[in-house]
Protein backbone atom coordinates (compact mmCIF):
# COMPACT_ATOMS: atom_id res chain seq x y z
CA UNK A 1 0.00 0.00 0.00
CA UNK A 2 1.42 3.47 -0.86
CA UNK A 3 3.12 5.34 1.95
CA UNK A 4 0.61 8.18 2.24
CA UNK A 5 -0.72 7.54 5.73
CA UNK A 6 -0.75 11.28 6.43
CA UNK A 7 -4.02 11.22 4.46
CA UNK A 8 -5.54 8.52 6.60
CA UNK A 9 -7.00 8.48 10.09
CA UNK A 10 -7.55 6.00 12.89
CA UNK A 11 -10.76 4.72 14.49
CA UNK A 12 -10.86 3.73 18.15
CA UNK A 13 -13.77 2.05 19.88
CA UNK A 14 -13.10 2.54 23.58
CA UNK A 15 -15.24 0.06 25.55
CA UNK A 16 -18.34 0.85 23.49
CA UNK A 17 -21.76 -0.18 24.75
CA UNK A 18 -25.10 0.49 23.08
CA UNK A 19 -28.53 -0.06 24.60
CA UNK A 20 -31.73 1.03 22.87
CA UNK A 21 -34.68 2.64 24.61
CA UNK A 22 -36.64 -0.63 24.39
CA UNK A 23 -33.97 -2.29 26.56
CA UNK A 24 -32.22 -4.22 23.77
CA UNK A 25 -28.46 -4.31 24.38
CA UNK A 26 -26.84 -4.15 20.92
CA UNK A 27 -23.16 -3.80 21.90
CA UNK A 28 -21.15 -4.60 25.02
CA UNK A 29 -17.59 -3.50 25.82
CA UNK A 30 -16.39 -3.31 22.20
CA UNK A 31 -12.76 -2.24 22.40
CA UNK A 32 -10.33 -2.10 19.45
CA UNK A 33 -8.47 0.36 17.24
CA UNK A 34 -8.19 0.48 13.46
CA UNK A 35 -4.77 1.97 12.76
CA UNK A 36 -4.12 4.49 9.95
CA UNK A 37 -4.11 2.76 6.58
CA UNK A 38 -5.59 -0.52 7.79
CA UNK A 39 -8.60 -2.06 6.06
CA UNK A 40 -10.49 -3.98 8.73
CA UNK A 41 -13.40 -6.29 7.99
CA UNK A 42 -16.00 -7.19 10.61
CA UNK A 43 -18.07 -10.38 10.66
CA UNK A 44 -20.63 -11.70 13.11
CA UNK A 45 -24.10 -13.23 13.38
CA UNK A 46 -27.12 -11.24 12.18
CA UNK A 47 -28.20 -8.74 14.81
CA UNK A 48 -24.84 -8.66 16.64
CA UNK A 49 -24.46 -4.89 16.21
CA UNK A 50 -22.01 -4.70 13.28
CA UNK A 51 -23.98 -2.00 11.48
CA UNK A 52 -24.67 -0.21 14.77
CA UNK A 53 -20.91 0.00 15.32
CA UNK A 54 -20.42 1.41 11.82
CA UNK A 55 -23.12 4.03 12.38
CA UNK A 56 -21.35 5.06 15.58
CA UNK A 57 -18.10 5.47 13.63
CA UNK A 58 -19.99 7.53 11.03
CA UNK A 59 -21.51 9.82 13.67
CA UNK A 60 -25.02 8.62 12.81
CA UNK A 61 -25.55 6.98 16.22
CA UNK A 62 -24.07 7.36 19.69
CA UNK A 63 -22.94 4.82 22.29
CA UNK A 64 -24.59 4.64 25.68
CA UNK A 65 -21.24 3.81 27.28
CA UNK A 66 -17.63 4.19 26.23
CA UNK A 67 -16.60 6.42 23.36
CA UNK A 68 -15.60 6.34 19.71
CA UNK A 69 -12.58 8.36 18.62
CA UNK A 70 -12.71 9.13 14.89
CA UNK A 71 -11.23 11.83 12.62
CA UNK A 72 -13.04 15.16 12.64
CA UNK A 73 -13.32 15.11 8.86
CA UNK A 74 -16.39 13.48 7.31
CA UNK A 75 -15.98 9.77 6.58
CA UNK A 76 -16.97 8.28 3.25
CA UNK A 77 -19.88 5.88 3.77
CA UNK A 78 -21.03 3.17 1.34
CA UNK A 79 -24.23 1.23 2.02
CA UNK A 80 -25.66 -1.93 0.44
CA UNK A 81 -27.93 0.14 -1.80
CA UNK A 82 -25.94 2.35 -4.20
CA UNK A 83 -28.63 5.09 -3.78
CA UNK A 84 -27.69 6.91 -6.98
CA UNK A 85 -29.93 9.67 -8.32
CA UNK A 86 -31.36 8.16 -11.54
CA UNK A 87 -31.91 11.52 -13.26
CA UNK A 88 -28.25 12.53 -12.87
CA UNK A 89 -25.26 11.23 -14.79
CA UNK A 90 -22.44 9.25 -13.16
CA UNK A 91 -20.33 12.41 -13.02
CA UNK A 92 -23.15 14.46 -11.50
CA UNK A 93 -23.75 11.78 -8.84
CA UNK A 94 -20.07 11.78 -7.89
CA UNK A 95 -19.96 15.59 -7.86
CA UNK A 96 -22.83 15.80 -5.38
CA UNK A 97 -20.87 15.60 -2.07
CA UNK A 98 -18.54 18.39 -3.16
CA UNK A 99 -21.44 20.49 -4.33
CA UNK A 100 -23.31 19.99 -1.03
CA UNK A 101 -20.10 20.72 0.88
CA UNK A 102 -19.92 24.16 -0.69
CA UNK A 103 -16.89 23.64 -2.91
CA UNK A 104 -16.43 25.79 -5.98
CA UNK A 105 -17.72 24.22 -9.17
CA UNK A 106 -14.24 23.89 -10.69
CA UNK A 107 -13.03 22.14 -7.52
CA UNK A 108 -15.82 19.58 -7.20
CA UNK A 109 -15.81 18.86 -10.93
CA UNK A 110 -12.06 18.23 -10.84
CA UNK A 111 -12.28 16.01 -7.75
CA UNK A 112 -15.13 14.00 -9.26
CA UNK A 113 -13.31 13.40 -12.54
CA UNK A 114 -10.10 12.47 -10.71
CA UNK A 115 -11.85 9.83 -8.60
CA UNK A 116 -13.74 8.44 -11.61
CA UNK A 117 -10.40 8.04 -13.36
CA UNK A 118 -8.92 6.34 -10.28
CA UNK A 119 -11.73 3.78 -10.17
CA UNK A 120 -11.69 3.31 -13.95
CA UNK A 121 -15.12 4.84 -14.53
CA UNK A 122 -14.12 7.99 -16.43
CA UNK A 123 -15.45 6.53 -19.71
CA UNK A 124 -18.92 6.29 -18.12
CA UNK A 125 -19.04 9.86 -16.76
CA UNK A 126 -21.97 10.80 -19.01
CA UNK A 127 -23.92 7.57 -18.48
CA UNK A 128 -27.01 7.34 -16.28
CA UNK A 129 -27.48 4.81 -13.45
CA UNK A 130 -30.17 2.97 -15.42
CA UNK A 131 -27.56 2.15 -18.06
CA UNK A 132 -25.18 0.51 -15.56
CA UNK A 133 -24.90 -3.01 -14.11
CA UNK A 134 -25.29 -3.59 -10.37
CA UNK A 135 -21.53 -3.82 -9.92
CA UNK A 136 -20.91 -0.59 -11.81
CA UNK A 137 -23.55 1.23 -9.76
CA UNK A 138 -21.72 0.15 -6.61
CA UNK A 139 -18.41 1.40 -8.02
CA UNK A 140 -20.06 4.77 -8.65
CA UNK A 141 -21.32 4.76 -5.05
CA UNK A 142 -17.77 4.08 -3.84
CA UNK A 143 -16.43 6.82 -6.14
CA UNK A 144 -18.96 9.27 -4.73
CA UNK A 145 -17.84 8.45 -1.18
CA UNK A 146 -14.20 8.95 -2.23
CA UNK A 147 -14.83 12.28 -3.96
CA UNK A 148 -13.94 14.43 -0.94
CA UNK A 149 -10.78 12.38 -0.26
CA UNK A 150 -11.90 11.14 3.18
CA UNK A 151 -9.33 9.77 5.59
CA UNK A 152 -11.80 7.05 6.64
CA UNK A 153 -14.12 4.91 4.51
CA UNK A 154 -16.98 2.89 6.04
CA UNK A 155 -18.68 0.06 4.12
CA UNK A 156 -21.95 -1.52 5.32
CA UNK A 157 -22.31 -4.78 3.36
CA UNK A 158 -21.92 -3.03 -0.01
CA UNK A 159 -21.75 -6.26 -2.03
CA UNK A 160 -24.47 -8.17 -0.20
CA UNK A 161 -27.11 -7.70 -2.91
CA UNK A 162 -24.84 -8.63 -5.84
CA UNK A 163 -24.73 -12.02 -7.55
CA UNK A 164 -21.73 -14.20 -6.68
CA UNK A 165 -19.67 -13.56 -9.83
CA UNK A 166 -20.20 -9.79 -9.64
CA UNK A 167 -19.39 -9.90 -5.95
CA UNK A 168 -16.05 -11.63 -6.56
CA UNK A 169 -15.25 -9.10 -9.29
CA UNK A 170 -16.10 -6.20 -6.97
CA UNK A 171 -13.79 -7.59 -4.29
CA UNK A 172 -10.93 -7.37 -6.79
CA UNK A 173 -12.01 -3.88 -7.87
CA UNK A 174 -12.14 -2.71 -4.26
CA UNK A 175 -8.60 -3.97 -3.65
CA UNK A 176 -7.39 -1.85 -6.57
CA UNK A 177 -9.20 1.14 -5.07
CA UNK A 178 -7.59 0.49 -1.67
CA UNK A 179 -4.13 0.50 -3.28
CA UNK A 180 -4.71 3.60 -5.42
CA UNK A 181 -6.67 5.69 -2.89
CA UNK A 182 -5.16 5.20 0.57
CA UNK A 183 -7.64 5.42 3.42
CA UNK A 184 -8.47 3.70 6.68
CA UNK A 185 -11.31 1.27 6.04
CA UNK A 186 -14.01 -0.52 8.03
CA UNK A 187 -16.02 -3.08 6.07
CA UNK A 188 -19.07 -4.96 7.40
CA UNK A 189 -19.92 -8.31 5.81
CA UNK A 190 -21.70 -11.59 6.49
CA UNK A 191 -19.30 -13.47 4.22
CA UNK A 192 -16.31 -15.05 5.95
CA UNK A 193 -14.39 -15.55 2.70
CA UNK A 194 -15.02 -11.93 1.69
CA UNK A 195 -13.79 -10.74 5.08
CA UNK A 196 -10.53 -12.68 4.72
CA UNK A 197 -9.97 -11.76 1.07
CA UNK A 198 -10.41 -8.03 1.69
CA UNK A 199 -9.25 -7.44 5.24
CA UNK A 200 -5.80 -6.67 6.57
CA UNK A 201 -7.49 -7.65 9.86
CA UNK A 202 -10.74 -9.47 10.57
CA UNK A 203 -12.74 -8.63 13.70
CA UNK A 204 -15.13 -11.42 14.75
CA UNK A 205 -18.16 -10.50 16.87
CA UNK A 206 -20.40 -12.69 19.01
CA UNK A 207 -24.19 -12.75 19.06
CA UNK A 208 -26.11 -9.95 20.77
CA UNK A 209 -24.96 -8.15 22.71
CA UNK A 210 -22.17 -7.75 20.15
CA UNK A 211 -18.61 -7.97 21.44
CA UNK A 212 -15.25 -8.89 19.99
CA UNK A 213 -14.29 -12.56 20.31
CA UNK A 214 -11.39 -12.69 17.85
CA UNK A 215 -9.06 -10.28 16.06
CA UNK A 216 -7.10 -11.89 13.23
CA UNK A 217 -4.35 -10.44 11.04
CA UNK A 218 -4.38 -11.45 7.37
CA UNK A 219 -0.70 -11.23 6.29
CA UNK A 220 -1.10 -11.32 2.49
CA UNK A 221 -0.21 -7.99 0.80
CA UNK A 222 -2.55 -6.06 -1.49
CA UNK A 223 -3.60 -6.57 -4.20
CA UNK A 224 -4.32 -10.25 -3.58
CA UNK A 225 -4.69 -12.59 -6.54
CA UNK A 226 -7.91 -14.57 -6.90
CA UNK A 227 -5.84 -17.72 -6.33
CA UNK A 228 -5.24 -16.59 -2.72
CA UNK A 229 -8.71 -17.92 -1.91
CA UNK A 230 -7.40 -21.47 -2.49
CA UNK A 231 -4.17 -21.19 -0.53
CA UNK A 232 -3.76 -23.02 2.82
CA UNK A 233 -3.24 -19.77 4.73
CA UNK A 234 -6.57 -18.43 3.49
CA UNK A 235 -8.40 -21.65 4.32
CA UNK A 236 -6.88 -21.77 7.81
CA UNK A 237 -8.07 -18.23 8.57
CA UNK A 238 -11.55 -18.99 7.20
CA UNK A 239 -11.72 -22.08 9.43
CA UNK A 240 -10.63 -20.10 12.51
CA UNK A 241 -13.26 -17.44 11.88
CA UNK A 242 -15.99 -20.00 11.18
CA UNK A 243 -15.23 -21.81 14.44
CA UNK A 244 -15.26 -18.49 16.33
CA UNK A 245 -18.63 -17.60 14.80
CA UNK A 246 -20.11 -20.96 15.79
CA UNK A 247 -18.86 -20.45 19.32
CA UNK A 248 -19.95 -16.79 19.34
CA UNK A 249 -23.45 -17.60 18.15
CA UNK A 250 -23.97 -19.74 21.24
CA UNK A 251 -22.87 -17.02 23.66
CA UNK A 252 -25.59 -15.26 25.59
CA UNK A 253 -23.76 -12.84 27.87
CA UNK A 254 -20.67 -10.57 27.77
CA UNK A 255 -18.81 -12.60 30.43
CA UNK A 256 -18.01 -15.18 27.71
CA UNK A 257 -16.92 -12.59 25.16
CA UNK A 258 -13.22 -11.96 25.79
CA UNK A 259 -11.16 -11.87 22.57
CA UNK A 260 -9.03 -14.79 21.51
CA UNK A 261 -5.40 -13.92 20.85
Amino acid sequence: MPDTLHRTGSITFDHIGKQYSNGVEALSNVDFTIKPGQFVTIVGPSGCGKSTLLRIAAGLSWPTSGKAVVPKTKPGVVFQDATLLPWKTVLQNVELPGKLDGLKQDDYEKKAMNVLYNVDLDKFADSYPGQLSGGMKMRVSIARALSLEPSVMLFDEPFGALDEITRLHMQDELQKIIVNNPFTGMFITHSVSEAVYLGSRVIVMAARPGRVIDDITVPAPYPRPASYRYQPEFQQIVERITNALIKGSAMSDPEHGSPSK
